[in-house]
């Protein structure tokens, strides 16, 4: 694998970390600016509408130039939008800029997606966009427990500054690492590459993303409740548990790229009705110490062994748009990091007990599955129907061949 991929990861890695720290230091956040918890939750919010507005938007309208500047140019935009966090003088400034944040976060792992297989053999894309997410997943297993607790310790402004750090290094590895590249033009123009989008498939592998992370962040968004009040973990244990999670992450992460390099479609399969057996379970699981700790690294790995498949399903499906259908791709990650939350949490105030988010997760997850599988038999239509077309144009000649021979 190219060493390039390390400065991929490396952007990734700084990008989990700024996404997910935010949820550890909302109390801290909440008192400094004098403002409630509530309110400090839209700052999560914030970053989510930048992911989903910035996602398709920057990969448009940078389809045109050298990859190796965007990615460069987004970490910037990274940096400077963390180092206004790490500034601002009151909660609607910090709302700006988390909002700024998140703008260059999709589409640094839409070009990146495509940089990264770009550069390996057709056999090994599944391993190479696995290897880009491995920042992501690390992130969870070091990165944001050790901001958090720099947030906790030295003021949350310290924990901006220290990710604004971590996007220069990104900066510093992806201008020695990639490869030089030339502006070029998508093939369809920009045009032809928003048309790419309209295809069914594109939406329908958008759709499992959907449904398929929903399912994740239907649980994780309430991991905390049931950890502490259902599996009897005290406060404190919760973030060496949440690194657990980013443990089983890095492995699914790492088990499903290789694994969508031999069959992606069976992989992607496999993935999400484990994700759903291992939410059925939760219940069950989250009853003592040592099973809930199991469940957690296994929500990760079942739930990120669908991550590399799913982003090459979307590629292949719009593969004269792929930047711009892998950025999408994104956009529908986080717009199932907040579906799933907002399911969950309606299964809780339903009275369904804490682990019930857990259980709409599972029906998530099976949701998912049943569009992979239309997915699947319109993809198997349109085979039949290409192979029909064939089959129709070569008869007559064959017919006229064999007349001549007579």
């Amino acid at each position: 694998m190219p060493l390039a991929l390390l400065a991929l990861a490396v952007g990734a890695f700084g990008i989990g970390t700024t996404e997910f720290v935010m949820m550890g230091l909302l109390p801290d956040v909440a008192d400094d600016l004098n403002i409630s918890i509530p309110t400090a939750g839209h700052l999560v919010s914030a970053y989510a509408l930048g992911v989903v507005i910035g996602a398709p938007l920057l990969a448009a309208v940078t389809a045109r130039l050298s990859r190796r500047k965007v990615l460069i140019g987004l970490m910037v935009l990274f940096v400077a939008g963390n180092a206004l966090s790490a500034f601002a003088p009151d909660h609607h400034w910090l709302l700006a800029a988390r909002f700024l944040s998140g703008l260059p976060h999709g589409a640094f792992f839409g070009v990146g997606a495509v940089v990264a297989t770009g550069m390996v053999a057709p056999e090994r894309k599944a391993r190479a966009v696995s290897l880009m997410f491995l920042g992501l997943t690390v992130a969870n297993i070091a990165g944001v427990p050790v901001a958090t607790l720099m947030g906790q310790h030295l003021g949350w402004r310290a924990t901006f500054i220290g990710v604004s750090v971590i996007g220069l290094a990104a900066i510093a590895s992806l201008a020695l690492l990639l490869p030089q590249d030339h502006a070029h033009a998508p093939a369809a123009g920009l045009r032809g590459e928003l048309a790419a989008l309209r295809s069914l498939p594109v939406w329908l592998a958008l759709g499992t993303t959907v449904a398929g992370f929903g399912a994740l962040f239907s649980a994780y968004s309430y991991i905390t409740p049931m950890l502490t009040d259902s599996a009897g973990y005290a406060d404190s244990s919760v973030t060496l548990l949440l690194a657990l999670f980013g443990v089983g992450a890095t492995a699914g992460n790492l088990l499903g790229g290789r694994l969508a390099d031999r069959s992606m479609r069976a992989t992607l399969f496999g993935g999400l009705i484990s994700l759903a057996a291992v939410l059925a379970l939760f219940p069950l699981l989250m009853t003592t110490e040592w099973s809930a700790a199991l469940a957690v690294v296994l929500l990760g790995a079942a739930a990120f062994v669908t991550s590399s498949p799913l982003l090459l399903m979307v590629m292949e499906k719009a593969s004269s748009a792929p930047s711009l259908a892998s950025s999408a791709n994104q956009a529908a990650f986080n717009l199932a990091n907040a579906g799933g939350a907002w399911i969950g949490g309606l299964a809780l105030t339903a009275g369904f007990g804490v682990t019930s988010p857990a259980l709409a997760g599972a029906v998530l997850a099976v949701l998912g599955l049943g569009v992979a599988g239309v997915a699947y038999a319109v993809d198997q239509r349109h085979v039949v129907r290409t192979a029909g077309r064939v089959v129709a144009t070569h008869v007559p000649h064959d017919r006229e061949k064999t007349a001549v021979d007579r």
